[in-house]
């Protein structure tokens, strides 16, 4: 009777009797293959979702460390790039003066009110020395006060203890600038009224007092008044930037070169050549 079935089967497929019949079966049963694979298809979606949300917060993670890292690392190359223009600024003014230099780094500075002090990481082992001339790129930053072997202490030029002999660039009128106490001004007392002398004019080192040698800018002249008695009252604003500066440059106007450090002592070697200071 099965074989009988399945010839009649076979038979009944060849002549395509079956087809509307299977159309009708598989239109039934389809409903039924849906209801019994949408719970199957549901867990894989769910399962491919968590998945794909697990690793999307761990690479978010992942990139959100990645972008901290980043930007501390770019704020430290924008550091090093203020820091490398400042040093070569220092250099090129080394250069350009022709005397023998060292740059050195600000330490800190002094909190007493009217003292303008800072203290740099070169000292007397470095053949530092009292009264040696202090500038950063833009001009004279002050002189050296005291030293110890690892450090010095720099009096800057507007503190009010400190004068500096200077003349006008544009006429070479000499006279003496002293500090004020303020961070940007400079005072000329000893001008009188009918000095030629400029809102705008440039006051470099003279070169008198032994201390600077000639030719280092100062201050910018920028008020001339004219109050009664003798004397003008003229104030200018100092060139280099005190309030920000961050590395000098210690000169040395004489003409023996430099002592090297020994690396095995403190003791200075006088084989040294210029500009090679360790």
């Amino acid at each position: 009777m099965c074989v009988f079935a399945s010839l009649i089967l076979l038979a009944a497929e060849q002549r395509g009797v079956l087809n509307p019949l299977r159309t009708l079966l598989t239109v039934i049963v389809y409903p039924l293959q849906q209801a019994v694979s949408i719970p199957v298809r549901l867990a894989q979606d769910t399962y491919a979702s968590l998945s794909s949300y697990s690793h999307l917060v761990q690479e978010n993670r992942q990139l959100k460390e990645e972008q901290l890292i980043l930007k501390t690392r770019l704020l430290k190359f924008a550091a090093l790039e203020q820091e490398n223009l400042r040093l070569r600024g220092l250099l090129e003014t080394s250069f350009k003066v022709g005397e023998q230099a060292l740059i050195a780094e600000l330490l800190s500075v002094k909190l007493v009110p009217y003292e303008h002090i800072v203290i740099v990481n070169k000292g007397s082992r470095f053949s530092v020395y009292a009264g040696q001339p202090v500038l950063d790129a833009n001009g004279v930053v002050g002189q050296v006060l005291r030293t110890t072997p690892f450090n010095a202490e720099v009096m800057l030029i507007t503190d009010p203890n400190h004068a500096i002999p200077v003349q006008v660039n544009r006429n070479g009128l000499r006279t003496i600038a002293v500090g004020t106490g303020h961070i940007d001004q400079l005072l000329l007392p000893y001008l009188t009224q009918n000095a030629d002398i400029r809102e705008g004019d440039l006051l470099v080192s003279s070169g008198l007092g032994g201390v600077f040698p000639h030719g280092y800018p100062v201050a910018t002249v920028n008020s001339t008044k004219s109050p009664s008695g003798p004397f003008a009252k003229i104030s200018a604003t100092p060139v280099a930037r005190l309030d920000r500066v961050h590395e000098v440059l210690m000169v040395w106007s004489k003409a023996e070169p430099i002592p090297r450090i020994s690396r095995h002592g403190d003791a200075p070697d006088h084989s040294a050549e210029p500009h090679a200071p360790k």
